[in-house]
């Protein structure tokens, strides 16, 4: 048996794949998908294991991977299908190898490894959730987001990014993953508002296919979408649409960011003392990250126990949001060119219908809650 480098193998299995299978369609698509999996697999067995071999790779650490997907399913950080997904395409990668020659048996197709990985989503699915209750939680998000009084910008804020988050998920066909950071997926950094197209009423995200594809946007998602982009006054259409609210996450990409503009650690220091990384971060027009998918979970889940919504003692995931009801026809693969998102004065005076006016301070917009994980 030969010590085949894992990444040399992943390298020719998914060169194999993308040029397509003559038994079906779809294999470049697939490709796309399975090395970004199968990168980071093989990333996460160097550095837990000290694994670069194809041929020392054993069951124990197979069964460690199931162990790992297991953990994060735990954390929220995945799904149960999501990380059977994952599991499914280094078990498919491993029976190619021993299909060429490379390995003798499969040490991912063992029911002592599959037996770690996490058991079949115990949630209930969407359709445990009602359109009425989908509804409701909806109505209290709208109703604080518009209700008078006087609140903090960065109050009223907050009320119209959940406003804006729940319409988006209920009205349209994009995915938490797709409008979310996914943490282990250096391709889904969330949505921005340069791929937000107000005047042809759509968004550009990366699908399933791993292709950029054009989702529509109704107007019962617009318009919550235009209101929150008032108070957020995002220096920069780099700017994704849901910023995170953890203050180190922030912290870091503005070194990083300032770090690569050519300021040396003294200077970062010194402009770190006399701003908050937030304050720096819209002064300098460094885009924070996203709110991750476990982040948008956590906001949801306060909104479902604000709103005295619960079903045996679960609540509203994004996907639970969007309903089985809703399916993909009307999405189309993103065309080449595609207008930027234009705030003009015009824009702004139509996103406010005139029988629920919206006051915006003039005082600057401070940073997102730091009660916000992701």
């Amino acid at each position: 048996m030969t010590g085949v480098a894992i990444t040399d193998a992943v390298d020719t299995y998914i060169q194999r794949k993308a040029v397509g299978d003559p038994d079906g369609s779809g294999a470049g698509a697939y490709a796309s998908n399975a090395e970004s999996i199968l990168r980071r697999w093989a990333e996460w067995l160097e550095t837990d294991h000290g694994i670069r071999s194809i041929d020392a790779l054993a069951v124990d650490h197979m069964r460690a991977y199931a162990a790992e997907l297991r953990r994060r399913t735990e954390r929220g950080q995945y799904t149960a299908s999501t990380a059977g997904t994952y599991y499914a395409v280094v078990r498919a990668f491993l029976s190619w190898c021993v299909r060429g020659g490379i390995l003798e048996t499969n040490p991912a197709a063992t029911d002592r490894a599959e037996a770690a990985l996490p058991a079949a989503d115990a949630r209930p699915t969407s359709d445990s959730w009602t359109a009425d209750q989908r509804r409701e939680l909806e109505r209290h998000v709208r109703e604080r987001a518009l209700e008078s009084g006087t609140r903090s910008t960065s109050e009223r804020r907050t009320r119209l990014r959940e406003y804006a988050m729940v319409a988006v998920l209920a009205h349209s066909t994009v995915r938490g993953s797709e409008l979310f950071r996914v943490p282990d997926d250096d391709r889904r950094t969330g949505a921005t508002w340069d791929d937000v197209d107000f005047y042809t009423g759509t968004i550009r995200v990366l699908g399933k296919s791993q292709r950029l594809e054009d989702v529509p946007l109704p107007a019962r998602a617009r318009t919550p979408l235009r209101r929150y982009r008032i108070v957020l006054d995002p220096p920069a259409n780099d700017w994704p649409l849901f910023p995170t609210g953890h203050a180190p996450s922030i912290a870091r990409r503005v070194r990083t960011v300032l770090a690569e503009r050519g300021h040396d650690e003294a200077e970062i220091e010194s402009l770190l003392e006399s701003a908050t990384a937030r304050e720096l971060a819209r002064e300098r027009a460094i885009a924070p990250p996203a709110i991750t998918t476990e982040g948008a979970r956590s906001v949801l889940r306060r909104l479902c126990e604000a709103a005295g919504l619960e079903v045996d003692g679960d609540y509203l995931t994004p996907r639970g949001v969007r309903g089985d009801r809703i399916d993909d026809d009307y999405r189309q693969e993103a065309t080449a060119s595609k207008p930027t998102l234009r705030a003009s004065v015009l824009e702004q005076s139509i996103a406010v219908p005139p029988e629920e006016p919206l006051v915006v301070d003039a005082e600057p917009v401070e940073g997102e809650e730091s009660s916000d994980s992701g």
